[in-house]
């Protein structure tokens, strides 16, 4: 997935990640959500957020519907959410990232 970052909030994101609350970690383990990383690329003048999980579970709308309606992860995202710029596909279905093609996989 991807996003975008303001740029002047950068290391208020890093910061935030740099100790994630037990909470949130304990509801990505709930929802099926492991190996979980975020990236950060400057292209031009703007900066993007690039993030990767693996989804071992059996049901994604169902686990990512449970995951919005825990009430540490909404504060999280309170947070969050604020310092990100979502690109336009995703800020249209009023959503911070937006789902990237994978044209390639090996294990």
């Amino acid at each position: 997935m991807v996003t975008g970052i303001k740029p002047d909030k950068i290391e208020y994101y890093k910061k935030l990640h740099a100790k994630v609350w037990p909470g949130v970690l304990n509801k990505l383990k709930d929802c099926n959500i492991h190996n979980y990383s975020i990236y950060i690329q400057k292209i031009g003048d703007q900066y993007f957020l690039f993030s990767y999980f693996d989804y071992t579970g059996n049901d994604f709308d169902k686990d990512m519907k449970k995951m919005a309606a825990d009430s540490i992860t909404q504060r999280w995202w309170k947070e969050t959410d604020p310092t990100q710029i979502p690109l336009p596909e995703a800020a249209s279905k009023k959503q911070v990232w937006t789902n990237m093609e994978e044209v390639f996989h090996t294990n």
